[in-house]
């Protein structure tokens, strides 16, 4: 197959004594199926082959199920991501970062990269996640949603717009746009797409968007940088022009399962190597230095939310703050909480941590947030055990008959959280939120 490949990609790699015919011939093979489970969520029953070695909750599958249909992908249960990009994994748990670390997910659409993140984290610390483009920004905002942190927010802006938030980020993660040649094995539209031109455009690019983002990381954080592509040119030659231009070093993280770069300064899953798709990555840290203290300025259109007494039916945790933003409350943890004003100040902010509801006179009405998240909605809220088909006729947004108690039910499957009804007792509302629902036929 690999005169399928883009000719000057395939003489390009033919060349490379790095590289050379064994990637070439792994690219012709179908391509693995990998996911990496919710630690927090109910285990799936998936067609698990192997554990990935360097990802704490990832697997290989020996077969790709048809993800639609399993009522636990919708609650956020795994998420189907490429072995080689959770590499990641590994790479935080080698950082010497602070305990409770501020995080940013910088192009980090559709969310594999952020639901890892938000499980390492572990409901501690702060995750930002951005996304420029605002269709793929509210994908984002589904899937973390879906993942049920509390301490995640989601941003919808340009990487030069992060020079409003200087020394503010202890981890930076840039997992840039590129030539995109890691994915040819699995996305043949990908070859199509490809050219020398395409590439030059994308190291350009990337040095833009590493160096808008700069200034917003903290002296002495860390940047991880990475690519799903093999080419020196968006790999090892911009991490040296990173840290030629910030004075940055190169921190040499220990990845026993990768292959070290041309240059010994990152790492490459290779599916030659690893069976993996492409995937590279290096950390640098800036230099330490002094930040200069931020200048809070009270932001008119959030205030904290006084009558907790509305929430408290839903909620079991006050260690909270609790944000209203229009007539909508949202929960972040306290320690977060200037923090999340002054965000939501200086960038377009989509997602607040976890939306509670709206308040209205009669009290809260529960947001999806609410029910998918596991660290803080009442365990004791009256809850609906759904059947696989009836779950999935749920999810399709449908309604039928249903025994229940009159209000705000909560409808799970295997005593997983899938989301609310309002149950009017011969009938009920599906709250189920309708850009999320499944569009395929159940029956």
């Amino acid at each position: 197959m690999s005169h399928l490949l883009p000719p000057d990609f395939v003489a390009r790699v033919q060349q490379d004594a790095f590289l050379g015919n064994p990637l070439l011939e792994a690219l012709a093979t179908e391509p693995p199926t990998s996911i990496r489970r919710n630690p927090w969520k109910q285990v799936a029953d998936l067609p698990v082959a192997n554990p990935i070695p360097w990802s704490e909750n990832g697997f290989f599958l020996s077969e790709r199920p048809l993800y639609t249909l399993d009522p636990l992908f919708h609650a956020g249960s795994y998420y189907p991501q490429e072995a080689g990009s959770q590499l990641l994994d590994a790479v935080l748990k080698a950082l010497p970062l602070p305990a409770e670390p501020l995080i940013l997910d910088l192009c980090a659409a559709p969310g594999g990269k952020s639901t890892l993140i938000a499980s390492f984290l572990n409901n501690t610390g702060l995750l930002v996640s951005n996304e420029v483009i605002q269709s793929r920004a509210k994908v984002l905002k589904e899937n973390l949603t879906k993942w049920g942190a509390t301490n995640t927010i989601v941003t919808n802006n340009d990487p030069a717009d992060f020079a409003r938030v200087p020394h503010t980020f202890d981890c930076i993660v840039v997992d840039a746009p590129c030539s995109g040649e890691g994915m040819f094995r699995k996305d043949h539209a990908a070859r199509n797409e490809w050219s020398q031109n395409n590439v030059d455009l994308c190291a350009a690019r990337q040095r833009r968007i590493v160096m808008d983002v700069w200034e917003s990381l903290n002296p002495g954080g860390f940047l991880v940088y990475s690519t799903c592509t093999f080419n020196s040119q968006e790999n090892e030659e911009n991490v040296a022009w990173f840290a030629h231009e910030t004075d940055a070093e190169i921190v040499h993280i220990p990845l026993s399962f990768a292959k070290p770069d041309r240059t010994e300064t990152g790492w490459y899953a290779l599916p030659n190597e690893l069976d993996t798709e492409g995937f590279y990555l290096a950390v640098l840290r800036k230099p330490d230095g002094n930040s200069p203290k931020k200048k809070w300025a009270k932001n008119p259109k959030l205030q904290l939310f006084k009558d907790r007494s509305l929430v408290e039916p839903f909620i079991t945790t006050t260690d909270l703050s609790l944000i209203q933003w229009q007539e909508y409350v949202f929960a972040l943890p306290v320690k977060f909480e200037e923090t999340a004003f002054y965000l939501h100040q200086q960038l377009r902010v989509i997602k607040l941590g976890t939306e509670l509801g709206e308040a209205a006179r009669k009290g809260l009405i529960p947001h999806e947030a609410l029910a998918l998240n596991p660290f803080i909605r009442n365990t004791g809220l009256s809850t609906i055990e759904l059947s696989k088909d009836l779950a999935l006729s749920y999810l399709h947004g449908d309604t039928f008959q249903l025994e229940g108690a009159h209000g705000f039910q909560l409808m799970t499957y295997q005593n997983e959280a899938l989301g609310w009804i309002k149950h009017l007792g011969n009938r009920f509302n599906n709250l189920y939120p309708k850009e999320w629902r499944i569009r395929m036929d159940v029956r």
